[in-house]
């Protein structure tokens, strides 16, 4: 059964050390297509819907990510997002592919889409490194923010070492870590085996 997530109002507001920029938000996707846009990784399929992204899971491929062909470094993301009650996804960011880490492997900071009765949407998972950095056993609070079946405002700040995550409107993770900082943003969609 094929597994689909949708992705609309991708703003980023790019910050200049502690001060943001006075020219306001940058547009990450343009409503029509993928401009600026590369796929790296699994096979999932990646279209454009309506003026929202739409990623559709395909059997028997690994993670599948869309990723920005910028970096970026300090920033806050805003991210509309519609994910149904059985696909696990993420939001990466500061995150990098190179030949040299497993095999072009897309590793680095995800905040968490999981609609799961563990509910810990909006953690900070550590992709293809250290694995989980910021459950939400530490914000259990924050564990009923995603709503299922609904479009979710995701909100992730890296201002320096410092990252915070957000959905709507709840405070998720706060996490201080410096391993990364700066890298691409990518779409998750979580691979899939045929038992699925």
């Amino acid at each position: 059964m094929k597994k689909i997530l949708s992705f609309s109002t991708l703003c980023l507001y790019a910050m200049s050390g502690l001060m943001a920029q006075t020219d306001g938000w940058e547009s990450l996707f343009n409503g029509k297509d993928l401009t600026g846009w590369k796929q790296l990784n699994g096979e999932a399929k990646y279209t454009v819907e309506n003026g929202v992204i739409v990623g559709t899971t395909v059997l028997n491929t690994p993670n599948s990510f869309i990723c920005t062909e910028k970096n970026y470094s300090d920033f806050i993301l805003e991210v509309d997002l519609l994910v149904g009650p059985d696909m696990n996804s993420g939001i990466q960011f500061r995150s990098e592919s190179k030949p040299e880490y497993n095999n072009g492997r897309v590793h680095g900071y995800q905040c968490e889409v999981d609609p799961s009765a563990r509910a810990w949407s909006g953690g900070i998972y550590d992709e293809a490194r250290r694995g989980w950095l910021y459950t939400l056993e530490l914000n259990p609070k924050a564990r009923p923010a995603l709503k299922i079946g609904e479009w979710n405002r995701y909100r992730i700040e890296c201002i320096g070492n410092s990252i915070k995550t957000w959905i709507n409107d709840v405070p998720c993770a706060y996490l201080i870590d410096d391993m990364t900082p700066a890298g691409f943003i990518a779409l998750q969609v979580h691979g899939i085996g045929p038992a699925n």
